[in-house]
């Protein structure tokens, strides 16, 4: 087998790429009746940035492992970040799962 072409690609900054990547975005709804305080970085150790209102609905860019919290969907030491060094538990999100829904933050 051999290759008579390779092309170079410019890693995702492109229209198309950042277009893709919102399509594949999903929100998912903080618990009914909860403000959430919104955090620095994956714990209860981080500092408070804000709080999100109830019936907010948020993204999940990737999620991180962190301080272990109960909250209406159980207990989970998952925390899920929702923009630029803001971390909120996952056990305030509802995601339909147990575990991880997006990939580990870096």
């Amino acid at each position: 087998m051999s290759v008579d072409h390779v092309e170079q690609t410019t890693g995702g900054d492109d229209e198309q790429g950042a277009t893709a990547r919102a399509a594949a975005l999903r929100y998912y709804s903080v618990a009914p009746g909860v403000s959430l305080n919104v955090r620095s970085g994956p714990g209860t150790g981080y500092p408070i940035v804000r709080a999100l209102p109830a019936g907010a609905k948020v993204p999940i860019y990737c999620q991180s492992p962190g301080t272990k919290v109960t909250g209406p969907y159980g207990t989970s030491s998952i925390w899920d970040n929702i923009d630029n060094g803001e971390y909120v538990s996952d056990a305030y999100i509802y995601t339909g799962a147990d575990g991880y829904v997006a990939p580990r933050c870096a």
